[in-house]
Parts: structure tokens; C-alpha cells; sequence
């Protein structure tokens, strides 16, 4: 009986003690509601192990990032607010508009050899200050006109960036910017400059604030300080987007 009487005291201790203070192993003065003391402290968790976790990949010398879910529990599941996940991110039912660079567009047009166009714009809406993580894969091709391949010693200059909450225009913040170079240095009528999909590819990080805001994805050509005849072609390869908050 002494012995009942006893430990019920011991455990009302530290249920009070614990509801004052915290918990503590390996001190008696914990800081936090779980403190755990000691130079090597450290929580293990079997269900968050290899043998017991597909997202867990294992390895003697290998860590796995960890995750909170919107009940609190502790993850290895990452959760992304997009990921196209090896399907056509831009396709002809998405592109806004028709995602396509023709230089020159007329003959009014400004004389800069320079044009842009709006690939896709991408709303997103967030309940708190976050940072966004943008990476991207773009596809494009470089024709001179429809159906006829370049064939002139210019190079053509074909970027791609987004911009956040504005349309382009001067004073517009251009993010993620990426680009190739397209040359051919032959003129011959019989050689041509190569067909194909070309991709530009980046990964950046955009502070939003609280509310609905609108990614927009640009493509630019630029073919020096004249319009030399050009068309590019974005969204004709298999592209890709990701976003995830943080």
C-alpha cells in the first residue's frame, strides 16, 4: 500500500511539475515543453525511419528533410503548391496567348530588334507571409519564318523570366531570368541552322505577402539592334513548373 500510495505521488509531481515547467530528460529545470539536455540529445522516431517510411530513402550517412503538416504532425511527405510532375506544364490549352515571338511585327514597330511575349499567367493565392519557390523548364524554337529555318550569320538572343503582380513594362522587375544564344554562321542556301527544342531552366525565391497574387512566365527574343526576320516558337517541348511555399 505504501508502496501505490508512493508512486501516485511521484506521478502527481510530475504532472504538476510538467504542467508548469515542461518536460525535462537529463535536467531538472526543462526550457521548452519537451527539453531535452545534454550535448548528444536527440528525439528518435521509428515511424519516420526507413523501415517504417516509403519517404524515407535510407543510407548509413544520409538525412531526408522533415515536414509540419497543417494538423502539426511531424512528415517526411513534402507537400508543393505546384509540381507539372513530368506533364506538359504549357500546353496549347494553357498558353496565354497564342506564346509566340515574331520579329519584325510590323513596320511601325520599334526598330530594337527586341520583343516579348506572355507565355502563361499563373494566379496564386497565400493566407500568410511566405517565400515562393519557382523553378521552371521553358521549351522554344528558333525559325525565321514558318516552317523555314534560319540561314544567316545573326544570333538571336531567346530569354525567359516572370514577373510578379505586374505585367511587363518599364520599371517592371524581371525574376528568374534565363537564356541561350541561337547563331548560325553560314549563309549558304543549301546549309541551315538546326532545328530542335532548346529549353531555358531556373530556380528562384519571391517573398509574397498575404493575398492573390499573379505569376506571369515571358519569353524574349532579341536579334541585336535590327529586326532581323525571326520566329520563336515557347511551350513546343515537354515543360515543367514547381512551386513550393515556405
Amino acid at each position: 500500500m505504501k508502496k501505490i500510495y508512493l508512486l501516485f505521488l511521484l506521478i502527481t509531481y510530475a504532472n504538476t511539475f510538467a504542467q508548469v515547467s515542461g518536460v525535462g530528460v537529463g535536467t531538472s529545470n526543462p526550457q521548452q515543453t519537451l527539453h531535452l539536455a545534454g550535448a548528444t540529445g536527440t528525439v528518435r522516431v521509428d515511424g519516420l525511419s526507413s523501415t517504417n517510411n516509403a519517404f524515407n530513402g535510407g543510407g548509413f550517412d544520409k538525412t531526408f528533410p522533415l515536414y509540419v503538416n497543417n494538423n502539426g504532425d511531424l512528415t517526411l511527405s513534402l507537400s508543393t503548391f505546384t509540381n507539372s510532375d513530368g506533364t506538359d506544364a504549357f500546353t496549347g490549352t494553357t498558353l496565354l496567348p497564342a506564346a509566340a515571338i515574331v520579329i519584325p511585327t510590323t513596320a511601325t514597330a520599334p526598330n530594337n530588334g527586341t520583343r516579348n511575349v506572355l507565355i502563361l499567367a499563373y494566379p496564386i493565392t497565400v493566407t500568410r507571409n511566405v517565400v515562393l519557390e519557382i523553378k521552371y523548364n521553358i521549351s522554344f524554337e528558333v525559325y525565321r519564318s514558318t516552317g523555314v529555318l534560319l540561314k544567316n550569320n545573326r544570333a538571336r538572343r531567346i530569354s525567359t523570366f516572370y514577373t510578379v503582380d505586374a505585367v511587363l513594362g518599364a520599371g517592371v522587375s524581371k525574376h528568374g531570368q534565363a537564356s541561350k544564344c541561337y547563331f548560325s554562321n553560314d549563309t549558304s542556301v543549301t546549309v541551315f541552322a538546326a532545328p530542335g527544342n532548346m529549353y531555358n531552366s531556373t530556380s528562384t525565391y519571391i517573398p509574397l505577402t498575404a493575398g492573390t497574387h499573379t505569376i506571369r512566365f515571358y519569353g524574349e527574343a532579341n536579334t541585336g539592334t535590327t529586326n532581323d526576320l525571326t520566329l520563336v516558337n515557347f511551350g513546343i517541348g515537354n515543360d515543367s513548373v514547381f512551386m513550393r511555399i515556405y
